[in-house]
């Protein structure tokens, strides 16, 4: 305790929706990695999908290796000590800027990788700041007046062209992008073979318009029938398809708040970060998540409202506050949702605190632990 559990049979029902675009609509669809990376589960994964997508030559190398399929990797800009082992594992490299293009087009064309650039619609419609590729001085993708002014010489060398401006956002929020892009690089779509439509689409989520959003692409392919046409979901292939199951501790004596502390073996500084870094609450099950716990000065507080910390130091380590409809003791399980993204590629071990074990429940119920940490991956991570 604590431990991760991918849920298979959720992950298929992704899958399977995923999978439904993909056919309806002519694209293909890849995983972003930086969402979710584990290898025990794509072999599953790689009968819906069309590959991964990578932010990095480890990343790369995990999806290839493990993955198959197609093989995409993005990067802000390229090592050049790593660009020929890089180059030997995608099938498509994506620059971030004229100058990177300039400096490694050619070797990518020589080798046989299709080379895109990223471009910056300008189109902010992410609602985190933090999490806004479009927003003033974005060092993500290219604008339309910085490739203008770039050379001509690097232009020939681009056979696609990338934008991602989206984050866990709808069909509405694509359709704004879309026109910015549109209006900024529609001119370019004919002397190019491809265009990624990037990540950030929450198309797993129940009430997410899938029918509009296979419509928008099909109205695309019919615009420009030449291009291949690439998404790159993280969140969605994985999302609400996994839990963090966390055991109580301690609980401490209500505060002048009328709210008992209760400490847990999973932090949210180390577990799950993004609750600290986007930030939000947690849904937990079989409890209600407590925005305002006293609704009116003197107001008796209601009963069994708990703050959630972790076992660290930080004095921020504070996963939210949660009603339930019993009181909670020392031993108690309790079961974070949607913990299957970004939280396992993300986790550390700040302050010594064990990374939780993963496992995968499959689809007859069974759960099988695919890995434990001990002392020696915290000791021999820092060398």
């Amino acid at each position: 305790m604590p431990r991760y559990i991918i849920d298979e049979a959720a992950l298929r029902r992704n899958l399977e929706i995923l999978k439904s675009v993909s056919n309806r609509a002519g694209v293909k669809i890849l995983l972003a990695q930086k969402a979710f990376s584990c290898a025990a589960a794509y072999p599953l994964c790689a009968q819906y999908l069309a590959g991964t997508t990578a932010s990095s030559l480890f990343e790369a190398r995990h999806g290839h290796d493990n993955f198959g399929g197609e093989t995409h990797v993005f990067a802000p800009a390229f090592a050049p000590e790593e660009i020929d082992e890089l180059l030997g594992l995608v099938d498509h490299v994506v620059f971030n800027s004229p100058r990177q293009v300039e400096k490694f087009g050619a070797m990518a064309r020589a080798r046989g990788v299709s080379a895109g650039l990223r471009v910056n619609p300008e189109v902010s419609v992410a609602t985190t700041l933090a999490y806004d590729p479009c927003r003033p001085g974005s060092r993500l993708g290219t604008t339309r007046a910085a490739w203008d002014a770039a050379a001509g010489d690097c232009h020939h060398l681009i056979d696609g062209l990338h934008f991602h401006c989206l984050c866990e956002q709808g069909l509405d929020e694509l359709k704004k992008v879309l026109a910015g892009f549109d209006a900024k690089f529609g001119n370019l779509l004919s002397a190019v073979k491809w265009v990624n439509f990037g990540g950030g689409h929450h198309i797993t989520r129940a009430d997410y318009d899938v029918d509009g959003l296979v419509k928008l692409l099909n109205d695309f392919h019919a615009r420009h029938p030449h291009l291949e046409v690439y998404l790159e979901p993280g969140e969605a292939v994985a999302l609400n398809a996994g839990t963090l199951e966390s055991r109580v501790l301690e609980i401490q004596p209500a505060g002048p708040d009328g709210i008992s502390n209760a400490i847990l073996d999973a932090s949210a500084a180390c577990h799950m970060p993004d609750v600290l870094e986007m930030p939000y609450t947690p849904r937990i099950a079989g409890a209600a998540i407590c925005r305002k716990p006293r609704t009116a000065p003197g107001e008796p507080q209601a009963a069994f409202i708990y703050r959630f910390g972790g076992p660290t130091c930080l004095a921020g380590d504070e996963i939210g506050t949660y009603r339930f409809d019993h009181p909670l003791h020392e031993g108690d399980i309790v079961a974070f949702e949607d913990m299957a993204i970004y939280s396992m590629v993300k986790n550390n071990t700040f302050n010594g605190v064990n990374l939780p074990d993963i496992a995968i429940r499959h689809e007859d119920g069974r759960i099988e632990t695919l890995r434990t940490f001990d002392y020696e991956d915290f000791a021999s991570r820092l060398g």
